[in-house]
């Protein structure tokens, strides 16, 4: 079986190690423009932090109570999510006196969860 495994996976790498060395110089090089952005993925790979960025794209603002009914959770938890997620510099907030209201930083945001649900979506055969 272990055999098997090692035939089927080796169907997608190359029987060769070659490069294009010109490829690589031009490339390489950018690669540093990388940092920092796996915090972005990090922070909305969590089920619960994409449903609220998700919530987020589809209601300009939303209270923290909003969220956690929305959620079906806690406020504590949804404040929690919602807090990573501004740490994250993903969602702003502002305070109403006692009220807390979380809206997404911007339209990257907005477009990075949209983009991501239209792929899943498309992605699965039955469009769920």
């Amino acid at each position: 079986m272990h055999e098997e495994k090692l035939k089927e996976n080796s169907k997608d790498t190359c029987d060769i190690f070659c490069f294009d060395e010109e490829i690589v110089n031009r490339i390489q090089p950018q690669m540093e423009q990388v940092s920092g952005v796996e915090s972005i993925f990090k922070a909305l790979s969590d089920a619960t932090r994409l449903k609220v960025a998700y919530a987020l794209t589809l209601e300009k603002e939303l209270c923290v109570c909003d969220v956690a009914n929305i959620i079906g959770s806690t406020t504590a938890t949804s404040s929690h999510h919602l807090r990573l997620l501004r740490k994250s510099g993903l969602a702003n907030y502002r305070k109403e006196g006692k009220l807390v209201f979380y809206s997404l930083s911007d339209d990257h945001v907005r477009q990075l969860v949209y983009i991501a649900m239209i792929h899943a979506k498309k992605g699965d055969p039955n469009g769920r």
